[in-house]
């Protein structure tokens, strides 16, 4: 009797695959393998001083920006804070500022290159920074998209909408097609602005934000919405129901808001009697509809300045900026817990630590320009033709 011998599968490793391990990196992607330079250790007790020290000499000529999710180690040393498109909008504002060192994501610095003048510099601390929602849809594949509809006869129907959380590619191609970028808090000026421009509206990366927008607040069904999986045969989707939706929605989500689901709503109702849960509209359907509150960062922060003393809540966003607001409004006897149990943190947000922008700060202390992000001119024309096409919104 003999024993068969495992056989060797010839399986090729995808190029996704390869870029999520950390092996390869794709330059027109948002996430980056590589950090150059000799970081300090994190040990290092003498990191706040130098970060102060650095800040101190660069003076004026630097502005550091933290996006709310970051840790508070960094956050401390945040000249403004807010969310990604507040911060763009602070850093182009700030135009005696020679560098602007982004304390967020890559898209995020993308937009703050977009915004700010030529003379100015984005820097962001690790080029690691990305985002996977981001990461979820790139220009090959939205092209291809387009492609889709195309043939489908609709394209002309379309009009692009793109969250504020993509690509400056992504963002090129809104606007190169006539649609418009999309905040958390204004998805419904700018889906009532695309419907009037066309029948449908593609949107793009995060599913979730464009499907309860369109269900919460424009009134439409689950069934007007149709869902895009860019890694399937056109979209995995058949020409009829490609004309029949209204939103044609990308197959994206975020990574920390996707982890929420009804369990985290119905458990912390049981644990904790009377707890308003307030969630971000980048969460699940079944979570949005099944919350108290739903809105923005922007939204979740003044809804909380505003609740009176001795209430409750649960908040479905990032740990970082609920333990932030949990600290924040305590000594107000105010109960603010994170919706689920097991802890998450935006990994990829967390990459700029200390570290890493003690490090930023110093090179740029001496002279040395590191991680500067660059847009090229004709993605920045197009990009920031989508960008005014927001700010112009009613």
């Amino acid at each position: 009797m003999t024993t068969a011998q495992p056989q060797e599968l010839d399986v090729q490793p995808t190029p996704l695959a390869l870029l999520l391990l950390g092996r390869e990196a794709d330059p027109r992607s948002e996430r980056g393998v590589e950090c150059p330079g000799d970081l300090p250790s994190p040990s290092d007790p003498d990191l706040v001083a130098r970060a102060r020290a650095a800040k101190e000499k660069l003076g004026d000529k630097v502005f550091v920006l933290g996006h709310h999710y970051q840790r508070d180690e960094v956050i401390q040393f945040a000249d403004v804070t807010g969310d990604s498109f507040k911060l763009a909008r602070d850093a182009a504002a700030r135009p005696e500022a020679e560098y602007i060192v982004f304390c967020g994501v890559h898209f995020m610095a993308e937009s703050a290159d977009i915004l700010t003048s030529d003379d100015q510099k984005v820097v962001l601390p690790d080029l690691a920074a990305g985002c996977s929602m981001a990461d979820m849809a790139t220009a090959e594949q939205v092209a291809e998209c387009w492609d889709v509809l195309t043939e489908a006869g609709i394209a002309e129907q379309v009009v692009p909408v793109s969250y504020m959380n993509s690509s400056a590619d992504i963002k090129a191609f809104t606007g190169k097609h006539g649609g418009t970028i999309c905040t958390s808090s204004n998805a419904e000026r700018a889906l009532n602005w695309a419907f009037e421009q066309g029948e449908k509206v593609l949107f793009l990366p995060d599913q979730h934000l464009g499907r309860n927008t369109a269900v919460r607040d424009l009134g439409m069904s689950l069934e007007d919405c149709i869902v895009y999986n860019p890694h399937r045969p056109n979209g995995g989707l058949t020409t009829e129901e490609l004309r029949a939706a209204k939103m044609i929605l990308w197959r994206g989500h975020c990574s920390v808001h996707g982890r929420f689901n009804l369990d985290s709503v119905n458990d912390v109702r049981e644990r904790i009697p009377g707890v308003n849960v307030l969630v971000h509209p980048e969460c699940k359907h079944e979570v949005v509809a099944a919350a108290d509150y739903v809105g923005s960062t922007e939204y979740i922060i003044k809804a909380l300045e505003a609740a009176p003393a001795g209430s409750k809540w649960a908040i479905g966003t990032e740990l970082n900026l609920v333990r932030r607001l949990a600290n924040r409004f305590a000594a107000e006897d105010k109960e603010i817990v994170f919706l689920d149990k097991t802890v998450c943190f935006c990994s990829t947000m967390n990459r700029i630590d200390l570290p890493h922008l003690v490090w930023a700060l110093e090179s740029l202390a001496e002279g040395t320009l590191v991680n500067r992000i660059e847009v090229d001119k004709e993605t920045e024309a197009f990009a920031k033709l989508a960008l005014e096409r927001m700010l112009a919104l009613p």
